[in-house]
């Protein structure tokens, strides 16, 4: 098969970024993640970055919303590289799918000698247009986000020249209870005037830009595939 996927293996790894929306396997952060390195390398802030070229005003106002609820602090984004074994970031990514429109705001520490990254918290702003079931869509994000989590940090479907090697949870792992976020929390941005556009997957799709993102603000160094292992992420610091 060599380095590259197949055709089958192509379209696996689509799928599990976004149903219908593929993304690349190589670059499956991109373009979200790339915003913030554009914008420090104009040395501007990543939200005002945004926010300077974008016209739709439903799109201002959901990044507008999660920096508010996330009292987000101005400054370049890749401005916190540290010493010590423990490494801070907060970054944020937006998507849309479908009409739905989501930015997420991710806070992560690096531990640096393992490079292992723990998302501590996130803040999510939701606008899919009139809210039916307010309850059951903060649960539906919640859900989108642990997920997208465990798919960012840990989940590859893994092959040799045979057939798929990840088999179990040692050889596919998953999140676990203790690497799950410290807190998820969600703004609803209701719009009765607007027909209900569905929250299934639209939260699930900036996450991994999110914490590529935090990662970058952490250590000034951008990370181009998923998962963001303890090894893809020591070797990247290296």
């Amino acid at each position: 098969m060599g380095d590259e996927p197949t055709a089958a293996r192509r379209r696996f790894t689509a799928a599990l970024r976004a149903p219908a929306r593929p993304r690349s396997a190589r670059r499956p952060t991109s373009p979200a993640s790339l915003i913030d390195e554009l914008s420090a390398a104009v040395g501007a802030d990543p939200v005002a970055f945004r926010l300077l070229h974008l016209k739709s005003a439903r799109d201002i106002a959901v990044i507008k919303a999660v920096a508010e609820r996330a009292g987000w602090q101005s400054g370049p984004a890749g401005r916190r590289p540290q010493g010590g074994n423990t490494l801070a970031g907060r970054s944020l990514a937006y998507a849309q799918r479908n009409g739905t429109i989501v930015a997420i705001v991710a806070e992560v520490e690096i531990d640096r000698p393992s490079g292992k990254i723990w998302v501590r918290e996130f803040t999510v702003a939701h606008d899919c247009g009139q809210i039916i079931n307010p309850d059951g869509l903060v649960k539906c994000i919640e859900g989108n986000i642990v997920q997208g989590v465990s798919r960012a940090l840990w989940e590859e479907v893994t092959f040799d020249h045979k057939s798929v090697t990840g088999v179990d949870w040692v050889t596919y792992p998953i999140l676990d209870i203790t690497e799950t976020p410290e807190a998820i929390d969600v703004v609803l941005i209701n719009r009765p005037e607007l027909e209900p556009m569905g929250a299934g997957e639209p939260s699930i799709r900036p996450v991994a830009a999110a914490i590529a993102n935090a990662i970058f603000d952490a250590t000034g160094v951008g990370i181009r595939r998923v998962p963001f292992s303890p090894d893809r992420v020591k070797a990247a610091l290296s």
